[in-house]
């Protein structure tokens, strides 16, 4: 496959330690780099008639909370995290799924808190989903899954780039709110509820779970539904780890060594992993 982003920063990283390469000149090739990525992401959800991907993010998220005022919007979304750790602990029943589920499905401002960090204001993070599409450009296969796939951005690129997109989350409020901006975009796309619902079987080639296994009240559960919903030989592309945060009380998942053993046990083998930027690994699926 071609070389993907991480690998190639890792590969110019070693040319300046051999000091066949400048720091500044690894710096810039770097941001050429990311802005290569930022241009996808950009090209990809932003809305005809918008100058910036901030501006139309912020101005599409206004359209759907019926607010005209972007100064407005952008403090709400300011203010999200802090909201949502407040609800968190107003509401949530440490260890209760019910209670877990209920925070997730009816709570809107995480819309506010994730169409913020797709911006790329605060950081680069979601360009991972873009890592993800060229490994899936890389590896064949049309038919994919974004589990836990919040305000469904990750899946608007993939459907902008030709897959068979399916959205999954555990969240009808996001859902809801996924499907408005697929359809603002002319993006036809499936959509599951996971709470009533369940993934098909042996349905996909590619699933990504983006930051999602630090929410979850049973990761190792969740990986048996994955390894049922891949095809053989597809592929898992997640981030499993957290960092300590003492912002988001929604990281409730900080030893995932029995879902590391969930895998393994299911045949999966780790084929590739972004040790440079975001942290992001891959597994396979058994072919047989």
């Amino acid at each position: 496959m071609d070389q993907l982003l991480p690998d190639r920063l890792k590969e110019l990283w070693r040319a300046v330690d051999e000091k066949q390469l400048s720091v500044e000149a690894f710096t810039r090739e770097q941001e050429r780099l990311l802005d290569n990525y930022r241009r996808t992401w950009a090209d990809a959800l932003i809305l005809e008639g918008h100058p910036t991907l901030r501006e139309s993010l912020l101005s599409e998220l206004g359209t759907y909370m019926s607010c005209a005022d972007p100064a407005e919007i952008e403090a709400r979304c300011a203010r999200a995290v802090a909201v949502l750790k407040g609800e968190w602990q107003a509401q949530v029943i440490p260890g209760s799924r019910h209670s877990i589920e209920q925070f997730y499905d009816q709570s809107r401002n995480t819309i506010y808190e994730l169409m913020w960090w797709h911006t790329l204001t605060e950081d680069a993070s979601p360009l991972s989903y873009v890592t993800a599409l060229h490994f899936a450009r890389s590896h064949g296969g049309r038919r994919y899954l974004d589990f836990g796939a919040g305000v469904g951005s990750g899946s608007i690129l993939f459907a902008r780039h030709g897959f068979d997109v399916t959205l999954a989350d555990i969240s009808s409020t996001l859902l809801r709110f996924s499907a408005w901006r697929l359809d603002l975009r002319q993006l036809a796309a499936t959509y599951v509820d996971l709470k009533t619902a369940n993934l098909p079987a042996d349905a996909f080639d590619l699933v990504t779970a983006m930051d999602v296994f630090e929410h979850l009240v049973d990761p190792v559960e969740t990986v048996d539904r994955l390894a049922a919903t891949l095809k053989a030989g597809g592929f898992l592309y997640a981030r499993i780890a957290a960092e300590a945060d003492e912002d988001r009380p929604q990281h409730i998942v900080h030893d995932f060594g029995p879902t590391f053993e969930r895998l393994k046990a299911l045949g999966f083998v780790r084929v590739w992993q972004d040790e440079w930027l975001w942290g992001h690994q891959v597994f396979q699926k058994s072919p047989r």
